[in-house]
This record gives structure tokens, C-alpha cells and sequence, in this order.
């Protein structure tokens, strides 16, 4: 079977919630993206067997968003498009399952990434379409119901960063330290233009004239000689996890063009890296918060490598907690985790 390679990778600045790209639906960030690495890639539309883009919160979003984001970006109408929705990790499943039909023949270049534009997702009224008749009803955000909340019992997913950080004990000096050095590393790659490479800018259109997004959003805003002194978010009583240590809620989009090595060969492309493996573990829905540390063990066995062997780890912060729970159990150093800041300071 043949290798698979990222010919191309882009994204759009992240946006902050509620902030540059309010508005903006996320098939059409989702679209800049997708173009964008097209043209970097070498190769053209008619080569695209499959669009695979992530989409978490997709109501009001209109039909299919991954096939709207596919021909806002100029793909051809035969192309096959698929939506998925998996809290956390849509893009990723993407690339891994547009990974997976190269690798079994049933494609030979595939787009793959996701976009999200939490700005936008609406409040949902249940059991509107059955009439009111009597008492209060409730209006649900789409947005925590769907992506921030647990189904199976209503908590919040900071309840269970609070169990996380429990079972590491894990200091509130200890996240903030993290969640304060997230934000450096994002400050100093955004000066150092580390970034400059993978931004798209995207022109929002707004009453006052038109705006160029060609920075993230949220590093520069935040001032990290005040994380210290601030409140717990999700346990009042003895909790550390605070609006700094936490994912911020944000928008944007990120694609990548995927193609076989014998057709990269044949074309003359020029790419930027090889899928070496992938790998899914999931376990209680109170404990995603460690599913990183056996997903990366999992990845690790498949590709034969050790944790030496790896230069550089990304893991989501969905809290600092979850990025800092692998470090503790795999011993990863962190100067090579991260180091151009992660979801702490730029969503």
C-alpha cells in the first residue's frame, strides 16, 4: 500500500468568541481554508477524490457544511464531501480517515480538516415544533449542549479536568505556570512569524468597511501577569481550573490536502510530511481527559518509536490538564510539547 503524504496545510487566524468573525459561518471560514491549500498543494480540483472536514456544532449551518465549504473553496461538483462531527478531534478523524481511503485505493487525494465557529451557534427552543401550551420553556445553547456539556449526566467537561487534576495532583501553580507559558510561546511564534507560513488572512465584511484577519485573535489580548488571580470556573470550593487553564472558545478552520507518494511522485509535488501512523483510544466520557496519554502510547507501538524518537508533541489543551497529564505519565519533556503554544492561548 502506498504512503501518504500532507502535500499542503493551511489555516485561518483563529478568531476570539464572539469576536472577528461573528457572523461568519464556519463552511465559509472552512472554504478560505480548503482554497488555500489547494493552491499550495500542486494539485488541481478535478484531482480531489473526497472533502472530509470536522463540524461539531452545525446547526443553522444549512445543509451539508462540508460540501459548502468544499465548492465555496472552487471543488468540482462530483466531488464526494462528508461532515463529521467528533467533539474535540472532527479534523484529526478527518485527516486520519482521508489517511485510510488513500491508503485502501478508494481515493488518491483527499482534502481534510474542519472548522468551527462557535461565535455563531444558536439557541435551539425543544419541543417548539409541538406547540407551548403550558408553563416556562427553556432555551438551549447550541453551543454548550452539544460541544461543552456532558450528555450522560449535564456536567460541565471542566468537572472532569477537576478529576483529572485530582488524580495528578496537579497544583493551581502548576496550571497556571503552563497556561501562562502556552501564551508566550503563541506571543513569541505570532512575533517570530512561525505562523506566517499556515495563516490564510480572511477579509470579514463588516458596516464600517471590510477587515483583513491576519493574526490569531486571543494571545495578544491576554495578559498573563493576571492568570494568577483568577477565579475557579468549574468547582467553587478548592477548584484550579480557571478561564486561563481551559481551551478558549473560538473560530476558525484548518485544511489539509492528502495525497498517495506515487501519485507525489508522478506530479513532481513537493511535500510537507509522511503519515507515519494514527491511532483512536477512547475510555469513560468522565476520563477523556487522559485518552491522549493511550492514544499517544497506542500511535507510539504502531509507528515503533519511543518517545525520544519524536522532536516535537502537539496535545489539544482542552485544558492544561490534558496536555500536562501525558507529560507526567509518558515523560515528555516540555521544552518538545507545544512549542508554539497550544489551546490555552490560542483556542
Amino acid at each position: 500500500m502506498t504512503d501518504v503524504l500532507i502535500a499542503a496545510a493551511r489555516r485561518t487566524p483563529i478568531g476570539a468568541f464572539q469576536g472577528v468573525y461573528n457572523g461568519v459561518p464556519s463552511p465559509q471560514l472552512g472554504s478560505a481554508a480548503i482554497r488555500a491549500a489547494l493552491a499550495d498543494s500542486g494539485l488541481g480540483v478535478e484531482q480531489i477524490s473526497e472533502v472530509l472536514m470536522g463540524c461539531v456544532l452545525p446547526a443553522g449551518l444549512g445543509q451539508a457544511p462540508a460540501r459548502q465549504a468544499a465548492l465555496g473553496a472552487g471543488l468540482l461538483e462530483a466531488t464526494g464531501c462528508t461532515t463529521l462531527n467528533k467533539v474535540c478531534g472532527s479534523g484529526m478523524k478527518a485527516i486520519m480517515l482521508g489517511h485510510d481511503l488513500i491508503k485502501a485505493g478508494s481515493a488518491s487525494a483527499v482534502v481534510a480538516g474542519g472548522m468551527e465557529c462557535m461565535s455563531n451557534a444558536p439557541h435551539l427552543l425543544p419541543g417548539a415544533r409541538n406547540g407551548y401550551r403550558m408553563g416556562d420553556a427553556t432555551v438551549v445553547d447550541h453551543m454548550m449542549y452539544d460541544g461543552l456539556v456532558n450528555p450522560y449526566d449535564g456536567q460541565a467537561m471542566g468537572v472532569f479536568g477537576e478529576m483529572c487534576v485530582e488524580k495528578y495532583a496537579f497544583t493551581r501553580e502548576e496550571q497556571d505556570a503552563f497556561a501562562a507559558e502556552s501564551v508566550r510561546r503563541a506571543q513569541a511564534a505570532a512575533s517570530e512569524g512561525r505562523f506566517a507560513a499556515e495563516l490564510v488572512p480572511y477579509t470579514v465584511k463588516t458596516r464600517k468597511g471590510e477587515i483583513t484577519v491576519e493574526v490569531d485573535e486571543e494571545p495578544g489580548r491576554i495578559d498573563v501577569s493576571k492568570i494568577p488571580g483568577l477565579r475557579p470556573a468549574f468547582k467553587r470550593d478548592g477548584g484550579t481550573i480557571t478561564a486561563a487553564s481551559s481551551s478558549k472558545i473560538s473560530d476558525g478552520a484548518a485544511a489539509t490536502v492528502l495525497v498517495g507518494a506515487e501519485q507525489a511522485r508522478a506530479l513532481g509535488l513537493q511535500p510537507l510530511a509522511r503519515i507515519v501512523a494514527h491511532a483512536s483510544r477512547a475510555q469513560a466520557p468522565a476520563w477523556f481527559t487522559t485518552a491522549p496519554v493511550s492514544a499517544i502510547a497506542a500511535v507510539l507501538e504502531k509507528a515503533g518509536w519511543q518517545v525520544d524518537d519524536v522532536d516535537l508533541f502537539e496535545v489539544n489543551e482542552a485544558f492544561a490538564v490534558v496536555a500536562m497529564a501525558p507529560m507526567r505519565e509518558l515523560g515528555i519533556p516540555h521544552e518538545r510539547l507545544n512549542v508554539n503554544g497550544g489551546a490555552c492561548a490560542l483556542g
